[in-house]
């Protein structure tokens, strides 16, 4: 069977070939234009996320440095609202300014008008019946109406008086005085004696409670916040006689 000649060499090709071949170079080059676009929009895209990052990593890094100035920290991280007031009552009860600062700061952040879900009330957080009781000790009335203990004077004189009291009892250890502080200082003298804790106990991750471990970790923290801030007037104040 003889095969049929399509065309010869040098043969000019039919209109349709010429068409056909027109529509496969048209069709190649919208091929290489769409890869060529999607290239250069996958470029912009990681150009533009290389910005975005870039912007982000800068943002985040002077949000840092700015946090770590004493301005930003004294404004907006460790504010020392009644500080004179604290200060005062610290030194007559014998307790390191910065310790009650960092209890307050702990307790509700200087929150005057602070009050939990369990009743403890003002910026020492303490509970109406326990104020009451130190109102017996401290100026020889067991009645301590609700505004009263709202008052930060008040407040903040009760509950550094208070605080001093626990420090008395467990010989100085402020991780005592504070989990005592936290959780009652029953539970902390059950405590003492199931496990066996002396006066000198220092380990803070052994407070069965998770709440009081994280709250003394916390106040601590805070403590060498205070201490380092407002270092000028809030060295310790011990020595002083507590009443």
């Amino acid at each position: 069977m003889s095969a049929q000649v399509i065309g010869t060499p040098g043969e000019v090709p039919s209109w349709s070939a010429r068409e056909e071949g027109s529509r496969m170079e048209k069709r190649h080059r919208r091929a290489t234009s769409h890869v060529s676009a999607d290239d250069r929009r996958m470029g912009r895209r990681q150009g533009i996320s290389f910005l975005l990052g870039f912007l982000l990593f800068l943002g985040c890094f002077g949000v840092y440095f700015a946090s770590q100035t004493d301005y930003v920290q004294k404004s907006w991280l460790y504010p020392y609202p009644y500080r004179e007031t604290v200060e005062h009552y610290a030194r007559t009860y014998g307790v390191d300014s910065s310790l009650a600062a960092g209890v307050i700061h702990a307790e509700s952040r200087f929150k005057s008008d602070a009050q939990s879900h369990r009743g403890a009330v003002g910026l020492m957080q303490l509970m109406p019946d326990t104020a009451e009781w130190i109102a017996g000790q401290v100026d020889n009335d067991y009645h301590c109406s609700l505004a009263k203990l709202q008052e930060p004077d008040t407040n903040i004189r009760y509950g550094i008086w208070y605080l001093a009291s626990l420090q008395r009892e467990f010989d100085g250890n402020d991780i005592l005085a504070l989990a005592a502080y936290n959780a009652g200082r029953g539970n902390v003298q059950e405590w003492m004696t199931q496990y066996g804790w002396q006066q000198d106990f220092n380990s803070v991750e052994s407070i069965p409670y998770a709440e009081t471990r994280e709250y003394v970790t916390r106040v601590l923290k805070y403590q060498q916040k205070y201490k380092t801030l407002y270092a000028p007037h809030s060295e310790g104040f011990l020595s002083a006689s507590a009443k």
